[in-house]
């Protein structure tokens, strides 16, 4: 008994269909019902006898449908949008990082080469200078 009630008292005080509805349009619920008509032309036929001969009469007829459908937007909550924008952040980190990577590749492969010959001859002509400097002071003392 005590179950039967509880039940009863649990029907009879529950929210409405209505107070949803309500509820949902003022955190932004839109539903618009909108209908757009169409125009659909078939092309007939109709032959007709004169004499002997039959011809053949072009008949183009219109036809006006209409299509409704609804627009529904339901908002998103906030799980939603932070996941979202997580996502999004992500996303363009991911871009950034490839363009710097791409930026990398493409200065190493434009950087200028340089002429090893010069090197070489910059280099020797240093150890020829620090050879005379060595020698150079041994015969003045």
């Amino acid at each position: 008994m005590k179950y039967i009630i509880f039940i009863l008292i649990a029907m009879f005080c529950s929210c409405s269909v209505n107070y949803h509805i309500n509820q949902a349009t003022k955190k932004g619920f839109k539903c618009a019902e909108t209908s757009d008509t169409i125009q659909i032309l078939k092309i007939d036929s109709v032959a007709y006898a004169v004499g002997d001969s039959i011809y053949y009469e072009k008949i183009i007829i219109k036809s006006d449908t209409v299509v409704f459908f609804k627009n529904v937007y339901i908002p998103k909550t906030k799980w939603q949008v932070k996941t979202e924008l997580k996502r999004e952040y992500k996303i363009k980190l991911k871009t950034i990082y490839k363009d710097r990577v791409v930026e990398k590749a493409e200065a190493k492969s434009n950087r200028p080469k340089g002429n090893l010959n010069l090197l070489f001859v910059g280099v020797a002509i240093g150890l020829l200078l620090a050879w005379l400097w060595k020698y150079a002071i041994k015969s003045i003392i």
